[in-house]
């Protein structure tokens, strides 16, 4: 029997890396070259505070003679912080790191949370006929009148500091793109043949969603998440840069390239433009394959 069960699990792998959509992504460089930018940046995050130089939040391992110490490969760097220090002297790749494992986690769970409260009220939205439909729509308008930073910077002036606070404002600026999406789709599909027989023969609203409308809705949400997922991350960053996303006391990259844009202009570069170069990196794998699923998964794209 156990072979039996091997057998068809790598008769099942087999079938699925021979599929169209793996016969397409490893025929796409940009995919894998984002696959492999997403992969590292998930091994740096997950694995590297136990690699890097330093704590840079621990205040027992800072030393301030060793503020902006240059590069290792510039004049007057040290092997020990290979990427320089900021004015608390503070190891930038250290520092690189425990800001990756932070901007990852928020961009991620702040996507998620806004893809199960923005799928849900499109699902609602598209299928129920009426006043809730028409409301939760009315109000999507109403807030994608206003630009999504502002509303982000609203939800933090009131609530205050912090990854929680941050992530609630995050989810309010995002949930209306997958409702918008999962509404149109929703409605597309509602009208179909098969829909019809399954009320004909009185299957509940809430099976005919999850069984026949939520698996033509999952590629649009999962195109989203993924684009979303960069999208948060240079919110998260662009917040902590204006000073009211992740408090200070806290790992952020966001907040990184903000202590050193203070002296960008004065030859100390590497306190700013390194982590902005990381989250530039992070976010172009992240698009690279958003756009590979996009344009895979997408039927009109074909």
């Amino acid at each position: 029997m156990e072979k039996v069960n091997n057998t068809e699990k790598k008769s099942r792998f087999h079938k699925l890396m021979e599929s169209e959509f793996f016969y397409h992504y490893r025929r796409n460089a940009s995919a894998i070259i984002g696959s492999i930018i997403i992969l590292l940046a998930i091994l740096i995050a997950v694995f590297g505070r136990g690699l890097a130089p330093q704590n840079p939040y621990d205040l027992t391992q800072l030393d301030i003679a060793n503020g902006y110490l240059p590069p290792m490969w510039m004049e007057g760097g040290s092997a020990q912080f290979p990427l320089g220090t900021d004015v608390q002297g503070r190891c930038i790749l250290s520092s690189i790191i425990y800001g990756s494992a932070s901007s990852l986690v928020i961009g991620v769970v702040g996507m998620l949370l806004s893809c199960i409260l923005g799928t849900t009220l499109g699902l609602l939205s598209g299928y129920s006929d009426g006043f809730l439909g028409n409301l939760i729509m009315r109000i999507a308008d109403v807030q994608l009148s206003f630009p999504s930073m502002f509303i982000a910077l609203v939800v933090l002036a009131i609530m205050g500091q912090g990854v929680d606070k941050l992530l609630i404002a995050l989810v309010l600026c995002g949930w209306v793109t997958y409702a918008r999406t999962v509404r149109g789709v929703t409605l597309s599909v509602k009208k179909m043949d098969y829909i019809s027989a399954c009320k004909t023969i009185g299957l509940p609203k809430f099976l005919i969603v999850l069984r026949h409308v939520m698996p033509n809705v999952i590629t649009s949400v999962v195109v989203l998440a993924t684009i979303q997922t960069g999208n948060f991350i240079l919110t998260e960053a662009t917040l902590s840069f204006l000073g009211v996303g992740v408090p200070v006391t806290q790992p952020s990259l966001g907040l990184l390239v903000k202590n050193g844009f203070d002296v960008l202009f004065s030859g100390l570069w590497w306190a700013s433009v390194l982590p902005g170069l990381y989250i530039m990196l992070l976010v172009f794998g992240i698009n690279l394959l958003g756009d590979f699923l996009r344009d895979e998964l997408n039927p009109r794209l074909k």
